[in-house]
């Protein structure tokens, strides 16, 4: 091929991309970078100047965004590691060949995460009100006496908050294990068996480890998702009760829409999140051992 064919197929070939290429700039990169613009500016709505770091140093000392960080953290650290050793667990029983109706179950517990947003945060609020079906049926088997205050109190607030993410988003997570134990060669497991292996040390000696990269890329979503948790908040307890469960995506939000809208200082908030995503990710890639 002469140089004026391979000229040819390389214009052929990103005129084919050149749509795809001029969208994923307008739509992701031109909003980025001027995301990252503004947060270097300071104003009321659109009364805009440039204030150098000003933005990134007052959050350090905002107490409202401390608190936003504090609670989204507390969710981070509780939630992630539950579901993601629910979603493990069961993936494996819902792979197992001598389980009857499998295509159910699978389905079942993929459902939640194809709901609505807003519907299933509305459902949760209302099953967990003080008169709601939750309430009802711990007082009717009497293990409580009188109804927890599952929205108004910020102990058990979060516990809801967390319960919610934790229902919708298990099956979704589900389904990437579900695929990796299905490529898993059964004679690895038959092998064992001969060998005198029990179930639990098939697990912890060749499934987990082979359930590895699927750990660390649902470990790395899920916390990406849950630093940018902000429709269960909003639709549940709206922040409360006292910025009790503010997330960082309501806090900016309210900064955006709710507040003075100071939107400079939003899109710092914002990149907040994106150094805290990046230095998270960096930091499960290492504790994981992943030199790739």
């Amino acid at each position: 091929m002469n140089y004026s064919m391979r000229s040819r197929a390389k214009l052929t070939g990103w005129l084919f991309i050149a749509i795809a290429v001029l969208m994923i700039c307008l739509f992701y990169f031109y909003p980025m970078i001027q995301a990252l613009l503004l947060s270097f500016k300071t104003g009321a709505g659109a009364n805009l100047h440039f204030n150098g770091i000003s933005n990134y140093k007052r959050l350090f000392s905002d107490k409202t965004f401390l608190t936003a960080v504090k609670n989204t953290f507390i969710y981070l650290i509780i939630q992630v590691p539950v579901m993601i050793i629910l979603s493990m667990m069961i993936s494996v029983l819902l792979n197992d060949s001598k389980l009857r109706f499998k295509g159910f179950f699978r389905t079942a517990i993929f459902l939640p995460c194809v709901t609505s947003l807003v519907a299933y945060s509305v459902v949760f609020k209302y099953l967990f009100g003080n008169d709601g079906l939750i309430n009802m049926a711990l007082i009717k088997i009497h293990l409580i006496s009188q109804p927890i205050a599952w929205i108004s109190d910020p102990f058990w607030a979060k516990i809801t908050i967390i319960l919610a993410i934790t229902w919708r988003w298990t099956g979704y997570n589900m389904i990437f294990f579900l695929s990796a134990l299905q490529n898993i060669d059964s004679s690895i497991y038959e092998a064992a068996r001969i060998d005198g292996a029990s179930p639990v040390k098939q697990f912890f000696h060749i499934t987990f480890p082979m359930l590895k990269p699927i750990v660390l890329f649902t470990s790395i979503t899920s916390t990406i998702g849950t630093l940018q948790l902000f429709d269960e908040i909003m639709n549940i307890t709206k922040g409360g009760p006292g910025n009790a469960t503010l997330s960082i995506s309501q806090y900016i939000y309210n900064l955006s829409f709710k507040y003075t809208p100071d939107f400079g200082y939003a899109a710092t908030v914002s990149y907040s999140v994106v150094v805290m995503i990046i230095v998270l990710s960096v930091l499960q890639i290492k504790l994981a051992g992943d030199k790739k």
